[in-house]
């Protein structure tokens, strides 16, 4: 066996939450490297030995302040598995959309963590702004719908 001078990147899971309002998804235009100053679900990675539903709900919480209960998060679909060479290095993602529906009493986004996120704003589907992240683009045209699915 030779010498293995850089330790191999592994594949990482990232789950995407569909937070619906009405006829609205919440989108918020991301400031990190990967995929700088395009929009996407709030969302994040999979922490070892945690369910769909409880990173769907912490990444909400962490990113947005809203505290929407895992009971709450539905399993949409494992829609991408994307390549991703901007941001400096690269890494694939496999992603995982759950889908939560606003309730009256839930209040509304924060920008909780604004060296990542712009702000969030709430988009209809058939109009979302452009540019989308990628894995949330291609899943799109791919005919991905949370209002439908």
């Amino acid at each position: 066996m030779g010498n293995q001078t850089e330790a191999a990147v592994a594949p990482t899971v990232a789950v995407g939450v569909c937070l619906l309002k009405g006829e609205k998804v919440l989108l918020g235009r991301r400031r990190c490297s990967l995929g700088y100053s395009t929009f996407s679900l709030p969302g994040g990675h999979l922490e070892l030995g945690e369910s769909f539903e409880e990173c769907a709900a912490r990444e909400l919480k962490e990113e947005t302040g809203l505290d929407i209960d895992k009971k709450r998060m539905e399993f949409l679909t494992a829609r991408t598995n994307e390549l991703l060479l901007e941001g400096g290095k690269p890494c694939q993602y496999a992603s995982v959309c759950m889908r939560a529906v606003m309730e009256h009493g839930d209040g509304e986004p924060q920008n909780v963590e604004p060296k990542l996120c712009d702000g969030w704003d709430w988009y209809e589907w058939d109009n979302l702004p452009k540019p989308l992240f990628r894995p949330l683009h291609n899943a799109v045209l791919a005919g991905f719908n949370p209002f439908r699915a």
